[in-house]
C-alpha cells in the first residue's frame, strides 16, 4: 500500500506539473498573440481542395514587422531552423526552435540535463511536459524583452501538442517542409557544429541523378569559414541508427500532426527542389512573399 501511495503521489504530482506548465505557456501565448480575440484567417466553408492557406492572400510585399503566428514542420534535418530563422529575419519576428531550447538546456547542467541526455540519445521524443516547461521560459524571457509574434519551429510534434496550441492561440499558417529520404538522411549525418562559435554546417555533398521519371536533386555543402574548419564537431545523436530512429518515430507520432493542420486548411506544403539557393526563392514565392537580397547571402 505505501508503494502505491508513493505511486499515486508521484503521478499526482507530475499531472499538476504538466497543468502548471500548460497554464503559464497559455498566459504567455496569449500576451504574445495580439489577434488572440480575432477571427481565424479561415473560416469552417473554405475550400481546402488544393488551395493555399488564406492567410497567403493577406501579405504585404514588405512584410517588416509583421507580428505572424506560423509553425513549421517537417522531419528532422530537413532544414526547418534554417528556412525559419531566414523567415524570422524577413518578418522580424522571433524563430523559436524547441530543438535549440533542449540543447541549451543540456549545455546548462540544470535540474533537467541528466533526463534529456538520455532521451536525445536514445532518438527518443521529449515529453509533452518538458517541452511546455521550455517553450514557456523561453516565451516569458521574449515577453520581457517585448518579442511579439513568433515563428515556432519543432512544436507542436504530437496531436496533444497541438491541440494545446490550438486552444490558447490562433496559429495562422503552418508550413509542411519536404525532402526525399535518402537526402534527408544524407543531410543528417553530414551535419556538424563548430565547438567554439556554435555554428552549423554541412559537409555533405547530395548528388541524386534524375530516375524512373523522378527529378534529380543536388545540394551544395555548407563550408564553415577557415577558422571554424579544424573545430567542427558531431552531434552525440546524428549517427545513421538514432537518425533512423528519429525518422521512424517522426512518421509514427508527428505526420498525423499534419492532417491535423491539413483538415482545418492551414497547411502549406513545401516539397524542397534542392539546396538554399533553390529553395529560397521558391519558397518566397509560394508564401506570396517578395525579398531583394543579393546572391551571396542567398548562398549562405
Amino acid at each position: 500500500m505505501a508503494v502505491l501511495s508513493r505511486c499515486s503521489r508521484a503521478a499526482t504530482a507530475a499531472t499538476t506539473r504538466t497543468q502548471t506548465a500548460t497554464a503559464t505557456f497559455s498566459c504567455i501565448l496569449r500576451a504574445l498573440s495580439p489577434s488572440f480575440c480575432s477571427s481565424s484567417a479561415l473560416n469552417s466553408e473554405t475550400d481546402l481542395s488544393n488551395k493555399k492557406p488564406a492567410v497567403l492572400g493577406t501579405l504585404k510585399r514588405e512584410p517588416t514587422g509583421r507580428n505572424v503566428q506560423w509553425v513549421f514542420l517537417g522531419c528532422p534535418g530537413v532544414g526547418k531552423g534554417t528556412y525559419a530563422s531566414r523567415l524570422s529575419n524577413l518578418l522580424g519576428v522571433p524563430h523559436i526552435a524547441t530543438g535549440d531550447l533542449v540543447r541549451d538546456e543540456l549545455a546548462s547542467s540544470g535540474p533537467l540535463s541528466s533526463q534529456l541526455k538520455e532521451i536525445v540519445n536514445q532518438g527518443k521524443l521529449v515529453s509533452d511536459e518538458i517541452i511546455i516547461e521550455l517553450l514557456s521560459k523561453r516565451l516569458e524571457a521574449g515577453e520581457a524583452k517585448g518579442e511579439s509574434g513568433f515563428i515556432l519551429d519543432g512544436f507542436p510534434r504530437t496531436i496533444r501538442q497541438a491541440e494545446i496550441l490550438e486552444g490558447v492561440t490562433d496559429i495562422e499558417l503552418v508550413v509542411n517542409l519536404k525532402l526525399r529520404e535518402e537526402a534527408l538522411l544524407a543531410k543528417c549525418l553530414g551535419r556538424r557544429i563548430c565547438s567554439e562559435c556554435g555554428g552549423n554546417y554541412n559537409v555533405a555533398c547530395i548528388d541524386i541523378k534524375a530516375e524512373n521519371g523522378r527529378p534529380g536533386m543536388y545540394m551544395a555543402p555548407l563550408p564553415p569559414p577557415p577558422q571554424c574548419a579544424t573545430k567542427l564537431i558531431t552531434r552525440a545523436d546524428d549517427t545513421e541508427e538514432v537518425v533512423k530512429e528519429r525518422l521512424r518515430i517522426y512518421h509514427e507520432m508527428t505526420q498525423p500532426v499534419e492532417e491535423f493542420y491539413r483538415s482545418r486548411g492551414k497547411l502549406l506544403e513545401f516539397d524542397l527542389p534542392g539546396g538554399i539557393p533553390e529553395s529560397w526563392p521558391k519558397l518566397l514565392r509560394a508564401l506570396n512573399l517578395e525579398y531583394h537580397e543579393d546572391k551571396q547571402s542567398a548562398a549562405a
